[in-house]
């Protein structure tokens, strides 16, 4: 099924991932799409809320039934999607954080959107997927809570005017379709690559990630397969898996 195929629209929810989890369950078909215009317990990863007031964010949520083994880098090719849909529709250029951030292009700390991908099992059988996208959109300064006015930015903040939400929500969907065609058909190293290239830090980039084990320190060397980092550290190259990273800390080279 094509994403975008079937959109259900909300004035609003608790969360789009909850209720296209909830759809997921009952059967619905891989490739719906939940919007809302706003969320009342949206959240981000680790729990974390997403500030997520009425009419002004991108609020959608998109059922996937993906293999098993392509479950780890679904998170890179909605980023890379979520970027291409931003430059298409609103001409404004974009940058990635691994390994769900969306930041203003130049400005590391001015987070403009994310991606929360929360995934349902049965024993070690993947009966789905859910991925959340959210941008902030129409927000001016004041808008932020104030605890997030210093490190969150919108569309109009850095173009200076509102985007035309149905036309990011159009480019979105079709460049999502793009990527996850080419997840099916095997091409991961093909999205991991375009992930690279547009990461605020790329690879030669200096980061510290902390893990199950400790904290490393060194300079970035790529994408490792499942979308973990490679680090060359005082130790040597050391592959670190996406599912033991705790968090990643940046500094510019």
């Amino acid at each position: 099924m094509k994403i975008g195929a079937k959109i259900l629209n909300f004035e609003r929810c608790t969360s789009t991932n909850d209720l296209a989890r909830s759809l997921a369950a009952q059967g619905e078909s891989e490739g719906v799409v939940v919007v809302a215009g706003e969320q009342t317990a949206g959240r981000g990863t680790r729990g974390r809320p997403w500030h997520s007031p009425k009419g002004q964010g991108l609020y959608l949520s998109v059922i996937f039934r993906p293999p098993a083994e392509a479950l780890s880098l679904l998170p890179f090719a909605a980023g890379v999607a979520a970027r291409e849909a931003l430059s298409l529709s609103c001409g404004l250029e974009c940058g990635l954080k691994w390994p769900n951030d969306i930041i203003a292009a130049g400005k590391p700390d001015r987070k403009l959107g994310g991606i929360l991908c929360e995934s349902q099992w049965t024993g070690t059988k993947l009966d789905y997927t859910v991925v959340g996208v959210g941008i902030n959109l129409r927000h001016a300064p004041g808008d932020f809570t104030f605890n997030l006015r210093a490190r969150a930015a919108s569309v109009r903040m850095l173009t200076g005017r509102p985007p035309d939400e149905s036309l990011l929500i159009d480019r979105l969907l079709a460049r999502l379709d793009f990527w996850y065609g080419l997840l099916r058909r095997g091409k991961r190293r093909d999205i991991l690559t375009e992930y690279e290239k547009r990461m605020f830090v790329p690879p030669g980039g200096k980061m510290t990630v902390v893990h199950g084990r400790g904290r490393e320190t060194g300079l970035f060397r790529g994408l490792e397969a499942d979308g973990g980092l490679a680090l060359a550290t005082a130790g040597g190259v050391k592959a670190l898996k996406a599912a033991e990273i705790m968090d990643v800390q940046y500094e510019k080279k």
